[in-house]
């Protein structure tokens, strides 16, 4: 794969992160790890929602979606964190190496430290869910803001696990079988608008 120290200068934008990655012959996702990339669009939206819940600087973990933390910008990932499987990113500032089989393997420095964790879990099973849960609530500060895409259908469990609500604004995943929704554990304005790229 890439090397980490490409990321540093070559992401910070949408574009960019999804040239680095090879979306445009979608060699940057790798499906044995369940690795599908938003798209441009829809990782400037998620992003601008992002920055407008939080104040500066960015104190937010980025929990499986290293698409939206390498399309900020450097200085805004500073204080943010990245938790991934995928370790083409080991050595780069931010990443940690994340198994959701190990939910509780946070490392202690970063824990209660994060004013919002956004997530979005290679799998939408509800075992899956169960553990990212776990790991989300070990990140979260007290009174901290979730921020997570899945299927519908997983609405009754992600409101029981981490007082979620799916919003208006669903996200355009380019390769992924299912429409994803996205969730927040707060009232969101700028989700509350139709995706102009799936116009329902």
């Amino acid at each position: 794969g890439p090397r980490a120290d490409q990321w540093t200068g070559k992401a910070g934008s949408a574009e960019e992160f999804l040239a680095a990655a090879g979306e445009e012959d979608h060699d940057g996702e790798k499906a044995d790890l369940n690795q599908y990339w938003y798209s441009v669009h829809s990782i400037n939206k998620l992003l601008a929602e992002v920055r407008n819940e939080n104040p500066k600087p960015l104190r937010v973990a980025f929990v499986s979606t290293p698409s939206l933390f390498f399309s900020l910008s450097v200085e805004e990932r500073a204080e943010s964190a990245v938790l991934d499987y995928d370790r083409q990113w080991e050595g780069e500032r931010g990443f940690h190496f994340y198994d959701f089989n190990e939910p509780e393997s946070i490392p202690a420095d970063i824990q209660g430290t994060f004013d919002m964790v956004v997530i979005d879990p290679p799998f939408v099973q509800e075992e899956c869910w169960r553990k990212y849960a776990v790991s989300a609530k070990l990140l979260l500060k007290e009174g901290g803001q979730v921020l997570l895409t899945t299927i519908l259908e997983n609405a009754e469990l992600l409101e029981g696990l981490l007082g979620v609500h799916p919003n208006k604004f669903r996200p355009s995943v380019p390769n992924l079988v299912y429409q994803y929704h996205v969730y927040t554990n707060y009232d969101s304005k700028g989700l509350a608008e139709i995706n102009p790229e799936i116009g329902f």
